[in-house]
């Protein structure tokens, strides 16, 4: 179980958990920027729209790697030089794709952007480790929506920014952001020693080598990857419903329907406390149950967008939860490990987002919403049996 923090050090005060949050959302928002002008920045690139889907694919297997190979350091450096570096690293990346004259150079940058953008995975383990055990649960919880409000928040503020002053400018702006936070989190983050002393390629194995030491991660990663694919699989389907029959919305109007998941991601910030209570595991399966129920409802809504915007909604809370939740368990069987666990609960949810993307679409073409909708809810059981069969043994953390 972890530990909290040793005294005399600095805990976290509501300031400090504020500025994590709202650091970690706009780190991970510089993941998200270019996805809703991809034909913008194509026909001023001269590409194809065909090349400029790379661009996110670039970003993405970029981040992949700032995960597993930069996240695990959080354990044995000293996290109040190495998060404010990260993110000056960001600040050059994010310059470049400002200023990139072709195509490549932009797809060179935007990689540079991933590997050097996770800081938000760094701050997370770092909020757990500062916070005592009584107040982790809703520390991490405000940190982690603060993280997934700035996903959700990346492609409204990216579009509207270029829609004013094109493309470049939301680079700009992003790149001064990173410096802004880079000052005031060296200034805010207390000097603490290394966790751990390992060689590197040690460091990195041993994020395997802690996955299948604990039983209770993996059983959890399991939940978390499922948790994540039923997500992304939703919201990709949820475009095509929105501008196909019979809404054929515009994609700025389908943007502003992310506006509508931020009301469940503030819901879900306080699911943090149900950890903190002691409720982690019946809170998990309420938090399925509530999925499964949604996704049958969703069945049912594919003509009526104040259904959809519920739906929306009540599933944001499920599945944001859900992830809080599982977040909070990995972090609580190791405080000496916490950023290794980090980089493999990302891992496998980047990998169920990945699954459940490519799904949505194979989905969409056999069956449409409803095939969605179905899946989602067949997701849902599955996760509903991992928990059931876990809850008594696998899922419990040990004292």
């Amino acid at each position: 179980m972890g530990a909290s923090p040793p005294p005399g050090q600095q805990t976290m005060t509501r300031r400090l958990t504020l500025l994590f949050a709202v650091a970690g959302g706009a780190a991970v928002g510089n993941l998200y920027w270019a996805q809703p002008l991809l034909d913008f920045i194509a026909r001023d690139l001269h590409a194809s729209p065909a090349a400029a889907g790379w661009l996110v694919t670039a970003t993405q297997l970029g981040y992949a790697a700032g995960i597993l190979f930069i996240v695990p350091l959080g354990d044995v450096m000293d996290r109040r030089r190495l998060i404010p570096l990260m993110m000056l690293g960001a600040t050059v990346a994010l310059g470049l794709c400002a200023v990139a004259p072709s195509f490549v150079l932009l797809l060179v940058a935007l990689t540079l952007v991933g590997v050097t953008t996770v800081s938000g995975q760094l701050l997370t383990p770092l909020a757990g480790d500062l916070a005592d055990d009584a107040h982790r649960g809703r520390v991490v919880g405000t940190v982690v929506s603060g993280i997934l409000i700035g996903i959700l928040l990346s492609r409204t503020i990216s579009g509207l920014v270029a829609g004013v002053a094109g493309w470049r400018a939301i680079y700009g702006l992003a790149a001064a952001a990173a410096v802004l936070f880079a000052v005031l989190l060296y200034r805010a983050i207390p000097t603490l020693p290394p966790k751990a002393r390992i060689a590197y390629p040690a460091l990195i194995a041993s994020v395997v080598t802690v996955v299948r030491r604990e039983r209770t991660v993996r059983w959890t990663l399991v939940l978390a990857a499922t948790g994540f694919a039923m997500f992304t699989m939703f919201w990709t389907a949820l475009t095509f419903l929105l501008s196909g029959a019979p809404f054929h919305y515009p994609v700025s109007v389908i943007g502003l329907f992310g506006l509508a998941g931020l009301a469940g991601a503030a819901a879900a910030q306080r699911s943090g406390r149900l950890h903190d209570r002691g409720w982690s595991l019946p809170a998990t399966g309420g938090a399925l149950a509530l999925a499964l129920a949604t996704f049958v409802v969703a069945g049912f809504a594919g003509r009526s967008v104040v259904v959809v915007l519920v739906v929306v909604v009540v599933l944001d809370v499920a599945l944001q939860a859900l992830g809080i939740l599982n977040q909070l368990r990995v972090f609580a069987v190791s405080g000496e490990a916490r950023s290794r666990l980090n980089t493999a609960y990302v891992t496998c949810n980047f990998l169920g987002g990945a699954v459940g993307s490519a799904a949505a679409a194979v989905l969409w073409s056999a069956g449409g919403w409803t095939a969605v909708t179905v899946a989602g809810a067949a997701l849902s059981c599955f996760a509903l049996g991992v928990w059931a069969l876990g809850r008594r043994g696998p899922l419990v953390l040990a004292s």
